[in-house]
């Protein structure tokens, strides 16, 4: 089973930096995608709900999901009265049932193994002209998560944009929305850009 990196920090997760970075994305979201109160939608990485909670008053239902288990402790109180969010613990490929209209995901497809292989799955899972919107960082130098092995040092949104295309969504937005500056190694300040892709699946 894969290690928990945030559960040391789950309960002080919100912080007003996450909740800002939260926004920023969800601002680049709405100004690229139209959402639907039909829809039903799904957060890859979901984390305590900072997106995700502020996306769901928009479409009909929402489905969570996230490897850190103490992360999706925080969610679970916070959703506990609401009926419309389904939250599941592990890969996307939990998820199997063939019924998403909507797949965002923040600062999370850096931690993803094998996206090719995430991306196929997302296809079957998604109806035909499912809307996806992914942020995160463009390719960095490392230091970003310096002290935590991850699969990803940002994207080179050009090879992002190829993978979705091969598992049969057409990329329709790739746009740089925010810069980070933060201080990631004492002494060095750091610039990371982040993105956001917006895709439709065939």
């Amino acid at each position: 089973m894969k290690t928990d990196y945030f559960a040391e920090r789950a309960a002080e997760w919100d912080t007003p930096g996450k909740i800002s970075m939260a926004d920023n994305f969800i601002k680049a979201l709405l100004s690229h995608v139209e959402l639907r109160k039909e829809w039903r939608g799904l957060e890859i990485g979901i984390g305590t709900g900072l997106v995700g909670l502020e996306i769901l008053p928009k479409i009909d239902s929402l489905v969570g999901v996230d490897t850190s288990k103490s992360m999706l402790e925080v969610l679970e109180e916070k959703v506990k009265d609401k009926e419309n969010v389904e939250i599941v613990f592990g890969e996307l490929d939990k998820y199997v049932e063939k019924d998403i209209d909507f797949v965002f995901s923040n600062m999370s497809f850096h931690h993803i193994e094998n996206i090719p292989e995430t991306l196929s799955h997302l296809f079957e899972i998604t109806n035909p002209g499912a809307i996806v919107a992914v942020g995160d960082i463009r390719s960095e130098d490392g230091s970003f998560h310096r002290f935590n092995p991850i699969p990803h040092k940002g994207f080179d949104t050009n090879e992002l944009s190829d993978w979705f295309e091969k598992a049969g969504f057409r990329v329709k937005v790739v746009k740089t929305y925010n810069t980070l500056v933060q201080e990631k190694i004492p002494g060095k300040i750091s610039e990371y850009e982040q993105f956001i892709l917006v895709a439709e699946r065939s």
